[in-house]
């Protein structure tokens, strides 16, 4: 697969990528490298990535507990203190091997320590491959408010091996194909036609649907590299799918759910609320719901719910003036930014999502 050229670094698939990586090595002047991992990418990652390194820079482990809730500013302080404690300097360059938590949050760490250092990102699961290491978004979340601090800044080189894949739950799979869906919603009729019968999907052919899914939201950022656009597009299920992600994550009465379980629930909402503005038909409504809805679990909400997801709306990054702004689609394959919607729209939405 033919390297991609982001906003200043290239995405690189498979071995082709290790021959860059250790090309980049060998050419710059690093004084010594930082591999930030989770626990998991510990265990069933590191054991692949390391035997291709090639390079006599000095390597140190730095491992935090894997999982969402560790997605924060204290887990930061612990890494810059682990950073400062080993040596790191300016020329110090870190590299973040893990799924969209570790490459969130290794890039900010990274972004800040000592006013910046460079990173390069592995992304090890398909939700990174696709969404979390591609674009330069950096950040932690703010108690249970989704990625509330952090910072635009792009990696030297971002590294898609597929292999990792096969580290993966079924269930962290769906999870990043909510992203792949997306992008075909926004940007790509006849890519989102490809996942309406997965029984269909020749998943030796993968490789190509992940290549096309990045290729899409690279399109879109080189476009708009800071959201001031045509980059909110990304934003598609994202702006309820944030809110319901949040709130199963802070009430200890339900079953945190993954990203992109979240923001599969918040693109049918959402396709909703375009059905209702008519900005999409019944029946192209229809195709996206009952997809949708074949691939992942129905989750239930109670009346009580309602309101405190609401209510965290409010935080949404989107916002602007104190307006909820909402990215909806203009047909299956288009977009329409900056759309505002009224409460009782999004009522409406979770009454049709229940039924």
């Amino acid at each position: 697969m033919q390297t991609i050229q982001a906003n200043n670094y290239p995405i690189y698939f498979n071995e082709k990528g290790y021959e860059a990586l250790n090309s980049f090595l060998n050419e710059s002047k690093y004084s010594n490298l930082f591999i930030i991992v989770d626990n998991n990418t510990n265990e069933f990652c590191l054991s692949r990535f390391l035997p291709f390194l090639e390079t006599n820079l000095t390597i140190e482990i730095v491992e935090f507990e894997a999982g969402e809730p560790n997605k924060n500013i204290e887990t930061c302080v612990q890494i810059w203190n682990v950073l400062t404690e080993l040596g790191a300097d300016r020329k110090s360059l870190i590299i973040n091997v893990g799924g969209g938590v570790v490459t969130d949050l290794g890039g900010f760490v990274a972004s800040t320590f000592k006013r910046g250092i460079d990173f390069i990102h592995i992304p090890t699961t398909l939700l990174s491959m696709v969404d979390a290491s591609v674009g330069g978004k950096t950040g932690v979340d703010l108690g249970n408010l989704k990625n509330q601090i952090g910072v635009i800044n792009v990696p030297k080189m971002v590294l898609i091996d597929t292999q990792y894949l096969e580290t993966l739950s079924k269930k962290e799979m769906r999870s990043g194909l909510a992203e792949m869906l997306k992008h075909g919603l926004i940007y790509d009729a006849t890519y989102w036609g490809k996942f309406l019968d997965l029984k269909a999907i020749d998943f030796a052919d993968f490789d190509e649907l992940i290549y096309r899914s990045v290729e899409i939201k690279n399109e879109i950022v080189t476009q708009d590299p800071t959201e001031k656009n045509i980059r909110k597009a990304l934003n598609f299920g994202h702006t309820l799918g944030h809110a319901i992600e949040s709130y199963f994550l802070e009430n200890e009465n339900k079953e945190s759910l993954l990203h992109g379980e979240a923001i599969a629930i918040g693109m049918i909402l959402e396709s909703f609320i375009s059905l209702e503005k008519g900005l999409i038909t019944p029946d192209e409504y229809h195709q996206i719901k009952s997809t949708i809805k074949t691939i992942y679990d129905d989750v239930v909400f109670e009346e009580s719910d309602i309101e405190p997801i609401l209510e965290l709306l409010i935080h949404d990054k989107k916002n602007e003036y104190g307006n909820i702004q909402f990215a909806l689609i203009d047909g299956i394959g288009k977009i329409m930014i900056n759309q505002s919607v009224e409460n009782e729209l999004i009522l409406k939405a979770f009454e049709d999502y229940k039924s």
